[in-house]
């Protein structure tokens, strides 16, 4: 197998220090915790900012504060939401495209999520696929239903992305694809023949699919914004999370990328932001 390459997803758009006073927020605080999850085994950063108030914000100036301030402590890849959070308009979520980041999500569809729905329309995704473009930025198609993969392949086969493909299924989201084995199995097999794959469990669904991840030859993100919880009643760090999947890793031998293995695997053509 190949090396296992660790995301740690560190805010996201929908945890509240008010649900865990380990959520990082401030940008010398997503720093701090950037290099712990990067001394834990962590080779991949999943960013989302906050503003002031600790809302969450796609503020091109945040994000750039927050890539400066990792990019100081750390070598890790930095790869940036164009998410947001729901209900955010297309021109808010795109802005951190224009940093040029290594990598950066790109959800290829609509879903329910909750109570709530993340709005992914066609013609949505055309334009989000014409700024990966125009900013050289390598994607990460964010997969909450079997369908999605269908989406993102139409749009390499209509000339919008070349060169490698890399997914991340996000599994056991309220509404979603479910977090089981046998979907889990089921998403791998639309996948084209040298794509790679991360899978993310939402909930408690995040260390049962983290372990196949790592059986199944895929990849693996883990943090706080997926799952706040270590176990059934006691809060998580980023930190643990990413050290907890290692120790499964070697448990069954199989090895941890560095970043910069990552780069090479993922075949990121930039080495740092800047």
């Amino acid at each position: 197998m190949q090396k296992l390459i660790i995301t740690a997803a560190l805010v996201g758009a929908e945890v509240m220090k008010e649900d865990t006073p380990h959520l990082p927020v401030t940008a010398d605080e997503i720093a701090a915790q950037a290099e712990e999850v990067r001394e834990a085994g962590a080779s991949i950063v999943h960013l989302h900012v906050r503003d002031e108030n600790g809302h969450p914000s796609q503020d091109r100036s945040l994000y750039q504060e927050a890539i400066e301030k990792i990019q100081k402590r750390t070598d890790l890849i930095v790869q940036v939401s164009t998410g947001g959070a729901v209900g955010m308009s297309p021109d808010e979520r795109l802005q951190p495209l224009s940093l040029r980041p290594e990598m950066a999500t790109l959800t290829t569809g609509t879903v329910n999520f909750g109570r709530e729905v993340f709005m992914n329309s066609p013609s949505q995704l055309i334009r989000f696929a014409e700024e990966f473009e125009r900013y050289g930025v390598r994607p990460e198609f964010e997969i909450f239903d079997v369908g999605m993969i269908a989406n993102a392949l139409k749009l390499v086969k209509d000339g919008y992305f070349t060169g490698h493909l890399h997914f991340d299924f996000v599994m056991g989201v309220p509404g979603a694809i479910p977090a089981t084995a046998e979907n889990l199995l089921h998403l791998i097999r639309q996948l084209p023949e040298g794509a790679t794959w991360t899978v993310a469990g939402i909930g408690r669904h995040q260390l049962p699919m983290a372990a196949l991840g790592v059986i199944l030859g895929g990849h693996v993100r883990v943090g706080l914004e997926d799952n706040i919880y270590y176990r059934k009643g006691e809060l998580a760090t980023n930190a643990r999370l990413v050290e907890r999947v290692v120790r499964i890793a070697g448990e069954l031998e199989r090895k941890v990328a560095t970043p910069d293995e990552a780069r090479q695997m993922l075949h990121l053509t930039k080495s740092r932001f800047y």
